[in-house]
């Protein structure tokens, strides 16, 4: 049989059961769709993770108080004693050493702030001029902390706050209250949106030493350094670990942890995330195989006369198994790129449900499905067309 009349033969069979047919190719279908999906969504959920990490600087290192191990202590806590805080004279310090090009202490906290009458409670970030080249955040009227005013009341509202208070823009000069405080607003961020946790625009920045008054703490939330040169990380970070150290009386006490190291790590994770959930959706494609199988046995027994009357005008085994083959493959290949379609249809949701994510299918995954739907379905038929040529003619049509 040539393959023409072979592919047309077996295309004819199969539009001669469309129900079943159409099921078979919708179990295909939502199986490499479910991997095109997925896939979109971890990969978009790595890339989105990079993206916010990448917005805030590559020479980054952050240091953080108290040791990140989850074993072991440092020998003071046999008597009572708890670790040093991570203190400004140690920010300072560590911005003597000739790795770090700049420096940014945090203190994060909640206030209630007011102003023309209205009253809502706020997020605050106490720190220094340096966190806007340091995090990359942005200006949009005003002026940030300078160096001769960080131990003035000056503060800085984020867009969506400045516009709440004062929506007719005349918010530069006007005096607020934080807590307990009266402030002076000199600055307004621009529309930033969230990033790492914060969102920009609700938020509010003051110096360092009135947020720690404010919170009534002595300790920093975290210190973020940039330094000279990206080559330079490694190196800073052991001066920086040695350099609090030193200040802390012998003590081990402090994270020092850089930027690239965090993003490698969320990077791992969710690839092997986006690899997990993919093999979750090979797994639909394996039941959709194991469909087309069972689908085509009981097709075997239906058509028994079929096969019996093929064979009993001369048509060889090896025709048989084509035929039931190019059915498999049929609808293997048909399913396949439907669920093709439907899996980029799905991706075009998600990113226009959520525009931040870039749920862009990988390529990886686009072929693996397809890949993966077609063997799944041509070795599924392998044993139907094994069985249905090796009928005997004779017993075949007297079933009919």
């Amino acid at each position: 049989m040539k393959l023409r009349d072979l592919l047309h033969f077996s295309l004819r069979t199969i539009t001669s059961y469309p129900a079943r047919s159409f099921l078979i190719m919708l179990a295909m279908a939502l199986g490499v769709a479910a991997v095109i999906i997925l896939t979109a969504l971890g990969d978009g959920a790595r890339q989105y993770v990079v993206n916010e990490f990448s917005s805030i600087g590559t020479n980054l290192i952050i240091v953080l108080p108290g040791r990140a191990e989850t074993a072991g202590s440092f020998p003071g806590a046999v008597m009572g004693q708890t670790p040093r805080d991570l203190t400004l004279e140690d920010a300072h310090w560590v911005g003597r050493l000739p790795q770090v090009r700049r420096y940014a202490p945090l203190n994060v906290g909640v206030a209630e702030l007011s102003a023309t009458g209205k009253l809502r409670e706020v997020t605050l970030m106490g720190t220094t001029a340096e966190i806007f080249p340091i995090r990359h955040m942005k200006l949009a009227q005003g002026r940030f902390l300078s160096h001769s005013g960080e131990n003035s009341a000056q503060i800085v509202l984020g867009a969506k706050i400045a516009q709440e208070f004062f929506p007719d823009g005349n918010a530069l000069g006007q005096r607020v209250r934080l807590g307990d405080r009266r402030f002076l607003v000199t600055g307004i961020m621009a529309v930033q949106g969230e990033s790492m946790g914060f969102n920009s625009d609700e938020l509010v920045i003051i110096p360092i030493q009135h947020a720690q008054t404010l919170l009534n703490t002595t300790s920093l939330f975290r210190l973020l350094i940039e330094t000279r040169h990206h080559n330079e990380i490694e190196n800073a970070k052991e001066a920086i670990h040695q350099a609090l150290i030193r200040r802390h009386d012998g003590e081990d006490d402090v994270t020092v942890i850089a930027h690239d190291a965090v993003l490698a790590t969320f990077d791992r994770i969710l690839r092997a995330l986006t690899l997990g959930v993919a093999g979750i959706a090979v797994i639909s494609l394996a039941v959709a195989g194991i469909l087309v199988m069972n689908v085509m046995l009981v097709s075997v027994s239906q058509r028994t006369a079929e096969i019996g009357l093929l064979k009993a005008i001369g048509t060889p085994a090896s025709a048989i198994r084509h035929i039931f083959m190019a059915e498999a493959v049929w609808l293997s290949v048909t399913g396949a790129f439907a669920g093709f379609v439907l899996g980029q249809a799905g991706s075009w949701l998600l990113r226009l449900a959520y525009p931040l994510l870039p749920a862009w299918p990988p390529l990886w995954a686009n072929f693996a499905g397809i890949a993966v739907a077609v063997l799944a379905g041509v070795l599924a038929g392998l044993l139907p067309a094994i069985r249905a040529a090796k009928l005997d003619p004779v017993m075949a049509l007297s079933k009919r």
